[in-house]
């Protein structure tokens, strides 16, 4: 008796099939198309509804280098990337799979794992988006670092390659095995010998491992009238009147967030109350969105930080969509839950006016790579973490044996990827310098926005 082939099986044979109407090498294909709107106009037009004062800092950090526009122009390429060849496989996508959005956090149980950590974007979509993203992330962080050409298509190309080896594993892999499977960093980067990657591991386990809250607390506060209060740092972390706006109203944002939270979780929250809040200013492409921090205490020696990050359409939804979550924030934190092996404790979505937010604790024994400066041998390997944690991610919500039956053993597909990356990170550039022609320098940017913020005191 002849056994029917097992659900894997016919879901990778699935996949391979889909070769035929959409070839793997039809992927390196990709020129700026006739119409294509103006990627500045596109970007200022993105932009709208933020905070005014902040907005020429955002210009100054996007116009550092191509690779900080690239960062902060998830909007421009999620239109190019629209009209690019799909297999058809959908998963939840990240959106905005750059590699600094990759990193080593805390989970419930204390231990760091790398994944995937920036989910402003996610949404369910073309698994083909974030790898593409993440490849021509690479391929520019190579050539921020001067990379000779050689070495530049070498690290892309194992980029791609290690997505797709890691799809292949996943595919073969139990499905409560590939949920409960976690990249733990410190298992990670050991398997790494030291001479060859020292300096991204110290970045990535040591600071996440001995960065307790109170050293935290006691580097943004100040003791005020017996009490812990933000320290202003202008225009990066300031007090303001914005916090209590009807549309960013700190309280009311945690009022509802509290709602949010599993019993057990609100149950724990409840012994905290809020202490203060200011204004933060994060990342590239966030800058001008509303942004704040709250400390909250339990006691005079007990503290917790909370990140509070508004949450606003995805870029991928005049594609792909809306999203069947109204609320944004809830669209966030169910995509990250989704995507990654363990996530905050204290993640949840509130609301204050017509606005949406998220909260988060704030850099839980959080930690990032910095690659300026680092090898070929660094980057090739930092992507390949990168890569894994991302298939991981895809794996969870979307088929791994049909996304691995397309990919095939071969690297056919990891060529395709490479040439669309370089024709992509040109067209990176070239809109960069164009940016950067009509952009603030830091300190003009910053000497605005501390004027702007002084005005509204």
């Amino acid at each position: 008796m002849k056994l029917a082939p097992s659900a894997a099986a016919v879901a990778a044979a699935e996949g391979k099939a889909r070769r035929a109407a959409v070839p793997r090498a039809s992927h390196a294909n990709w020129t700026p198309a006739s119409d294509r709107p103006d990627p500045i106009a596109t970007i200022e037009a993105s932009a709208r509804g933020r905070m005014g004062a902040l907005l020429p800092l955002r210009r100054a950090r996007m116009a550092a280098d191509p690779f900080a526009f690239f960062r902060g122009s998830a909007v421009v390429m999620a239109a190019d990337l629209a009209p690019t060849p799909v297999s058809g496989i959908l998963v939840q996508a990240c959106g905005d799979a750059h590699c600094m959005n990759f990193g080593g956090y805390a989970t419930p149980e204390r231990n760091v794992v790398f994944d995937v950590n920036d989910f402003d974007e996610t949404l369910p979509g073309p698994w083909e988006w974030d790898i593409k993203r993440l490849a021509t992330s690479v391929t520019l962080a190579a050539r921020h670092n001067a990379f000779k050409a050689r070495a530049i298509a070498a690290v892309t190309l194992a980029t791609v390659g290690a997505y797709r080896k890691r799809m292949a594993h996943l595919a073969a892999m139990p499905a409560l095995d590939v949920w409960y499977t976690r990249i733990e960093a410190e298992r990670l980067l050991d398997a790494v010998p030291a001479p060859n990657f020292r300096r991204i591991r110290t970045q990535i386990v040591e600071p996440a491992a001995t960065a307790p809250i109170r050293a935290l607390v006691d580097k943004l506060t100040e003791t005020r009238d017996g009490a812990w209060r933000f320290r202003d740092d202008p225009p990066l972390l300031v007090h303001s009147d914005e916090t209590h706006h009807a549309n960013f109203d700190v309280d009311e944002i945690l009022c509802t967030y509290a709602l949010t939270l599993r019993d057990d979780v609100a149950t724990l929250f409840a012994r905290y109350r809020t202490m203060d809040a200011a204004i933060k200013v994060v990342g590239v492409g966030s800058v001008g969105t509303h942004c704040g921090i709250a400390l909250l205490a339990a006691d005079d020696h007990d503290p917790l930080l909370l990140q509070i990050k508004e949450a606003v359409p995805s870029v991928l939804e005049a594609h792909l969509g809306a999203s069947p979550y109204a609320h944004h924030g809830e669209r966030v934190v169910r995509g990250q839950r989704l995507m990654q092996t363990a996530s905050d404790l204290f993640l949840g979505w509130g609301s204050s006016g017509e606005r949406s937010y998220y909260v988060r604790q704030f850099r839980d024994m959080k930690a990032s790579a910095d690659l300026e400066g680092v090898s070929p041998v660094e980057l090739a390997q930092y992507a390949d973490f990168c890569a894994s944690a991302l298939a991981h991610a895809h794996a969870r919500s979307g088929s791994a044996p049909a996304i691995a039956g397309y990919l095939g053993k071969g690297n056919a597909f990891d060529r395709a990827l490479l040439e669309f990356a370089t024709r992509y990170a040109d067209r990176a550039e070239a809109d960069y310098r164009a940016f950067a022609a009509t952009a603030p320098t830091l300190a003009e940017a910053t000497s605005e926005a501390d004027r702007s913020i002084a005005a509204q005191a």
